[in-house]
């Protein structure tokens, strides 16, 4: 899949999936994340915790969300001359399982993580583009629904998510590194296949 910037700088973009030996690009792309000025409310992870991890850390990462990978799948928008304008990861989820804060899992679903877009290229159309790529894989893998997380001071996010599909499900989660802070749940429903 590609497109064509409008509102940001011009030039083409490519919509792919990491491959495993892009460790390193996927390290920096994680460190120009959380060093963006929204990190604090956007992420759970800081600069300091990622930048310590030794390069196993960064290799296995890479490895396990790259193409082929049926469990997770980074997938990045790479512009003119290689360089990586955004990112989205997807994770599926089995029911049964416990997710990451600790509620179970009660459907296969698709969550959507660690979405970034460099700021040149915010308002660009983008970040559309790359949730299209990840839902699409999730949806390939049969999932019921997809879901995300946004802390409920991230205004700008929850605009976003809303713009491309996504709904508040009601259901929150404490932060334990912010007393008092939630992240609210953003559910988007798989449509009912023609038939």
């Amino acid at each position: 899949m590609s497109g064509r910037a409008s509102a940001s700088p011009p030039g083409d973009y490519v919509i792919r999936p990491v491959r495993a030996e892009e460790w390193t690009a996927v390290r920096e792309l994680a460190l120009r994340m959380l060093r963006d000025p929204a990190a604090p409310i956007a992420f759970l992870d800081t600069y300091e915790q990622a930048e310590a991890r030794p390069d196993s850390f960064w290799q296995e990462r890479a490895a396990n969300a790259a193409e082929g990978s049926e469990r997770v799948r980074q997938i990045i928008a790479e512009g003119p001359g290689g360089a990586w304008l955004g990112t989205v990861s997807v994770l599926i989820e089995e029911p049964g399982s416990t997710d990451w804060a600790g509620l179970p899992v009660t459907r296969r679903q698709g969550h959507l993580v660690g979405v970034f877009v460099r700021p040149e290229w915010r308002g660009s159309g983008l970040i559309k583009a790359l949730f299209a790529a990840g839902l699409d894989w999730a949806w390939e893998r049969g999932v019921e629904r997809a879901r995300l997380f946004v802390h409920e001071d991230n205004a700008r996010a929850q605009g976003l998510y809303r713009k491309v599909g996504f709904v508040p499900s009601g259901v929150t989660v404490p932060l334990a590194s912010t007393p008092g802070k939630i992240e609210l749940e953003y559910v988007l429903e798989r449509a009912p296949l023609d038939g």
